[in-house]
């Protein structure tokens, strides 16, 4: 039978790279060995940069929120017959957002509401909690209402949302999650399964096109999530554990965290005090591109353009600033729309009662100038838009 796949994914590059387990304080992830440690201190930064960045895109380094070992996209494949199946359901879906209108969420929605329309599940509704716990919980006692047979979200907060959740879970709605789970949630009893980026790895990616840029040496600043969100903590892990592991001659400064809704505002506001502090700080890292626009203005603020900023998600923002060769010198990105069609693919699986896997990553995809707009294309399933490609220096 046909089996139904997203699209492909961008081929890896085959070089030969040194992969050895680490642990971290989140439960387990796997990174690059240090075996560009060397080659970085002797001045070879560059290249054991771009040695590690081909070898990221073979795997995924990120465990499942409870510890679960990854298991590939191709591994929520459904058959024509699955379709014609659940099509002669009439199921209903909502969509439950932890907060919406940036790109990733967008990506997201597009690729979940083009599959359902695929399988014939109508969405009868799409939420927005800005952020807010009690918001969420509020959006899903609405959406319950509406009486859908899945919902696919991202929980706000693992503790605050988890009675609404298991609420909905027994109202016997398939629970499909982006990214993270409520606390005490098992795999197979309280949902079907979570779908992610190699977050993890997105954080090493962002770590090695920073070392990259600063030619392994120099000083940089931190702006984390100051949340307990698995996902943006994988992330800070990443990059942290990557730069004190493979470049010893970049020194980590200063970290702030950043607890939102105003991530940008309150970005700007660390930046500008660690750039007021640190005279001499040659590159900030941000937790995702939201966080990185605010670095941004920082820096144009103080006039420190020749500021590194590395990050994360292909945003529309930084990736002009990436065409454009001004200030981000490049990010790990999600792949947030074949992210959405692989979760569509498990609520399927979950309401025909078939087995489904615990936890499907998708692997990082590093970003730099030279890939930008192919890289758009790849994450959004559609052409870089104008400006962007305007913007492209």
């Amino acid at each position: 039978m046909t089996r139904i796949r997203i699209r492909a994914l961008a081929a890896p590059v085959l070089l030969a790279l040194a992969v050895t387990a680490c642990g971290s304080s989140s439960g387990g992830t796997a990174a690059p060995a240090a075996s560009g440690s060397a080659a970085a201190a002797g001045g070879g930064a560059a290249a054991a940069a771009d040695a590690a960045l081909a070898k990221i895109q073979e795997q995924v380094l990120s465990k499942g929120p409870n510890g679960e070992d990854p298991s590939p996209a191709s591994s929520a494949d459904i058959t024509q017959a699955d379709i014609d199946a659940v099509k002669a359901m009439h199921a209903k879906a909502a969509i439950v957002m932890h907060y919406g209108g940036n790109d990733w969420s967008v990506a997201q929605i597009d690729g979940l509401k083009a599959e359902f329309a695929k399988v014939g599940i109508e969405v009868v509704a799409t939420t927005d909690a800005n952020f807010k716990p009690d918001k969420q919980v509020s959006d899903i006692q609405t959406v319950l209402a509406k009486k859908p047979n899945v919902i696919v979200s991202i929980p706000t907060d693992p503790v605050a949302t988890a009675s609404a959740y298991k609420a909905a879970a027994a109202a016997g709605v398939k629970l499909v999650f982006m990214d993270n789970v409520p606390k005490g949630f098992t795999a197979g009893k309280d949902y079907a399964s979570v779908v992610s980026a190699d977050n993890y790895g997105n954080g090493v990616t962002s770590a090695h096109l920073m070392a990259k840029a600063l030619n392994g040496k120099g000083k940089i600043g931190l702006i984390f999530h100051e949340a307990d969100f698995f996902v943006t903590k994988q992330r800070y892990e990443g990059f942290k554990k990557t730069i004190a592991d493979n470049y010893k001659d970049i020194q980590v400064v200063e970290e702030k965290g950043i607890a939102g809704p105003d991530f940008a505002g309150d970005a700007q506001a660390a930046a500008n005090a660690m750039l007021s502090k640190h005279a001499d700080l040659d590159g900030i890292w941000a937790v995702w591109d939201v966080p990185a626009e605010g670095v941004m203005a920082a820096a144009r603020a103080s006039g420190r353009n020749d500021l590194k900023i590395a990050t994360e998600d292909l945003g529309k923002n930084v990736a002009i600033a990436l065409a454009k060769g001004e200030l981000i010198v490049g990010l790990g990105a999600q792949r947030p729309y074949d992210q959405g069609v692989t979760e569509v693919h498990l609520a399927v699986k979950a309401l025909l009662g078939q087995k489904t896997p615990a936890y499907v990553a998708l692997p990082s995809l590093p970003v730099q100038h030279s890939n930008v707009l192919d890289a758009w294309k790849q994450v959004y399933h559609q052409d870089a838009p104008a400006d962007l490609k305007n913007s492209f220096k």
